[in-house]
């Protein structure tokens, strides 16, 4: 990103953290399974898997830390969905209004694993098809999800020789 939050041709190596906000009061199992991925619990989860699919203007998609590439990933083993690998759509209450909303990436419905994504526009063809679960918290979180989106293409593919790695994840303390 150059000094006006604009992408640049040049890419280099990066750090940053992308704070988000869960929606536990909407999507309670949604958000519960995010948070066992993001800390480990399960036994399994997102630190050290990589953002495989990035589109500009579009989204960034994490979460597939089985195969990398979009095929794999599993939910959290809880209740709702124990030895499962996919579990339901909770519900679609939530919009996909702006840039910066948190959804589960889908092979149609019913089908929620691990894999997420993080819009970078709004995204309103995708209501009713991906449950919103959460939101980019800040500005600096956003400028980070900018700076990703500039590593992608129109097809997904990461154009960097070292894709976006989730090199840790927890929660923070509210």
């Amino acid at each position: 990103m150059d000094a006006n939050n604009r992408p640049t041709k040049d890419v280099k190596d990066q750090s940053g953290r992308i704070n988000l906000e869960l929606f536990n009061d909407t999507v309670p199992k949604t958000s519960k399974n995010f948070k066992m991925l993001c800390t480990g619990e399960a036994g399994f989860g997102y630190k050290g898997s990589k953002f495989h699919r990035v589109i500009p203007q579009f989204m960034l998609q994490g979460g597939d830390f089985t195969r990398g590439n979009g095929t794999g990933g599993k939910p959290a083993p809880f209740s709702s969905h124990l030895n499962s690998d996919k579990f339901p759509d909770e519900n679609f209450k939530l919009k996909h209004e702006e840039p910066g909303y948190l959804s589960m990436a889908n092979a149609g419905q019913h089908t929620n694993g691990s894999q997420f994504f993080i819009t970078t526009a709004r995204t309103d063809w995708l209501n009713g098809k991906h449950v919103v679960f959460g939101k980019v918290r800040d500005q600096e979180s956003m400028r980070v999800v900018k700076a990703i989106e500039a590593t992608g293409s129109s097809s997904g593919k990461v154009q960097y020789a070292n894709p976006p790695t989730i090199v840790d994840c927890g929660l923070l303390d509210s």
